[in-house]
């Protein structure tokens, strides 16, 4: 709850809503935000809504479709801009919980056979056409931000390969 909290006061408040915040207003942004996540969880856990396998595979399933279309394309699109892939997690989430919430819930019936368990399969897919889209209609990332993702992809550091080997062996 914490680190979902965190997030979304540093990612959400501080960077898009208000950049300038100072810090003991970002705190507390966030000890709000933290009640209100707790909120959030205790009422969800009072429902019962199913097993613990399931919501275990649906928060998974959810946070793959808001999150991995972003982060795949964000390290290795150098095109991908940060609105497309805000952009790319609204849609990616917002789809995988509707169908999770209508399917599990509201008795409607699934999509080609598939079990809300996986609803993250509709989701993924169309974060990463979002986020491809939006990126393409909106500024391209700064060189400098471009550089710093090259340098994310390329591994750094001064171990090679017979030192990886010749530490294995003893």
């Amino acid at each position: 709850m914490l680190a979902i909290a965190n997030a979304l006061s540093h990612d959400v408040y501080y960077r898009m809503i208000d950049p300038k915040a100072d810090t003991k207003k970002r705190l507390i942004v966030s000890r709000i935000l933290l009640i209100g996540v707790a909120l959030v969880a205790a009422y969800v856990a009072s429902l019962k809504p199913s097993t613990i396998l399931s919501m275990v595979a649906w928060a998974f399933s959810i946070a793959a479709s808001g999150l991995f279309p972003a982060l795949v394309m964000g390290i290795w699109w150098k095109r991908t801009s940060n609105v497309g892939a805000v952009a790319g997690m609204v849609v990616g989430f917002g789809i995988c919980l509707y169908y999770l919430i209508t399917t599990a819930f509201m008795g409607a019936p699934l999509w080609f056979g598939i079990k809300n368990i996986s609803c993250g399969i509709f989701g993924i897919p169309a974060a990463f056409l979002v986020t491809y889209v939006v990126s393409l209609m909106t500024q391209a990332p700064s060189k400098e931000m471009q550089d710093f993702i090259d340098s994310i992809r390329v591994p750094k550091g001064d171990v090679r390969l017979a030192d990886a080997k010749s530490d294995i062996d003893h």
